[in-house]
């Protein structure tokens, strides 16, 4: 008797186990994005724009977690280590997918084997500004102005690997001309020594950068889009000026860790390439001067290891290492 009951349980536990499993799909908890950078970036409020409409649509709660530092390495890394499961996920930027492997000699994650690439989000845009007091008014006698003075000119950036420096690492190479690199922990300090007048231009954000255009402090000469700003749409791009075929944006987008299935992940990108074209969203990203641009979680892998290897080369080259 004792036989058959226990023959009978064993069987009833292997035919809940499928139906259990099946009760409990994925999304079943709380989702945390980690964004490596800290609150109030232009990093954080993508993030948050993107996980305030992903909860509701996954129909789970979903936080944000700053965990800033070494450039996005460590929150990165975080993820990178984080279990496969779809309940963590990373705000990614071409800093800390693409140049950070070439910037941090023992940088703690591959990001092309660390992760699964989710969803790209969008592309943005910079302005190049320079102080008023300059005599170029445009790209042409900016770049004119170089090659007939290398590395009179001093440009500023939010630190070695920054977008911006990147940006006009770049563009130096496209138009052959030397600049000084002169970085700072933060743009808001360059912008500060741009106004005053110590370095002589910058790279940056149309929503950092044009208030201080606007307010007469720094002239607007050119964007580093292969199109023009909709928003600005009198300032002409690189392209169509001193370096034809010219597009260097950064990027943002999201990931996950590597080995996370690939039902989750395509749940993911059907979301969130949803999301980056409402009209909410879309409002939010030409506020930070960015486009959506959503793509394949496979489109996505092949940028970002196209991008490890341009900026690498680049940054090699140049001889960029960390602060």
């Amino acid at each position: 008797m004792r036989r058959r009951e226990f023959l009978a349980a064993a069987a009833a536990a292997l035919a809940s186990g499928p139906a259990a499993a099946q009760s409990d799909p994925w999304p079943s908890q709380t989702i945390r994005l980690i964004v490596p950078f800290p609150p109030g970036a232009a990093n954080d409020t993508l993030g948050r724009a993107i996980a305030d409409q992903l909860g509701p649509r996954l129909g789970r709660p979903m936080v944000v977690d700053n965990r800033s530092g070494a450039g996005g390495s460590i929150g990165s890394a975080s993820v990178a280590r984080a279990a496969p499961d779809g309940y963590t996920l990373l705000l990614g930027h071409i800093g800390t997918l693409a140049v950070n492997p070439a910037i941090y000699p023992k940088l703690p994650y591959d990001p092309v084997k660390d992760f699964e690439p989710v969803a790209m989000i969008a592309s943005v845009t910079n302005v190049m500004v320079v102080h008023p007091s300059q005599p170029f008014r445009d790209l042409g006698s900016l770049v004119d102005f170089a090659r007939k003075n290398p590395n009179r000119l001093r440009y500023c950036s939010a630190g070695n690997g920054s977008a911006g420096h990147i940006v006009m690492l770049a563009f130096l190479q496209a138009t052959g001309v030397q600049m000084e690199h002169v970085p700072y922990r933060g743009l808001a300090q360059g912008l500060t020594d741009l106004v005053a007048g110590v370095v002589e231009l910058t790279i940056g954000g149309a929503p950092t950068v044009m208030p201080l255009v606007q307010q007469g402090l720094l002239r607007a000469i050119g964007v580093s889009s292969p199109t023009r700003m909709p928003s600005l749409p009198d300032l002409p791009t690189v392209a169509e000026t001193v370096a034809p075929g010219f597009d260097v944006r950064p990027w943002y987008g999201i990931a996950a860790p590597a080995g996370t299935p690939a039902e989750i992940v395509r749940r993911l990108n059907t979301e969130i390439n949803a999301i980056v074209e409402t009209p909410a969203v879309k409002a939010r990203l030409e506020q930070e001067g960015a486009e959506a641009n959503p793509m394949t979680p496979a489109a996505f892998g092949s940028l970002i290891k196209a991008e490890v290897q341009r900026w690498g080369e680049l940054i090699r080259a140049a001889g960029v290492t960390a602060q």
